[in-house]
């Protein structure tokens, strides 16, 4: 593995690890929905894990990221669509996806 691959997998575990501080290691829906500082920073986390995805294929096609195509999509529907975002959505993704994300799952 390239030092470069290295920094993109270390960027996505510190943007998951952010979450959670941005979420203050609890998952209650409606703190967050209520907290529109929370909403934005869970949001740009996940732009950055997307794009470090997406560079990280792009030198390497063949790593093994789970539902890497998913979160490419997802970071473009934040950052293109982001008067279209949905909450729940994004909810789901951090309590059902990153943990196995996180876990190389």
């Amino acid at each position: 593995m390239t030092i470069q691959e290295k920094k993109f997998l270390a960027d996505i575990v510190e943007a998951i690890l952010s979450i959670d501080e941005h979420l203050e290691g609890k998952r209650i829906f409606t703190e967050y929905k209520a907290s529109k500082t929370k909403r934005r920073a869970v949001e740009r986390e996940l732009e950055i894990i997307g794009e470090a995805v997406n560079k990280l294929l792009k030198i390497n096609p063949t790593a093994k990221i789970s539902y890497a195509r998913m979160i490419v999509d997802l970071r473009n529907k934040v950052i293109h669509a982001y008067d279209n975002v949905n909450d729940i959505v994004i909810w789901n993704v951090v309590v059902n996806h990153l943990p196995g994300i996180a876990s190389g799952s």
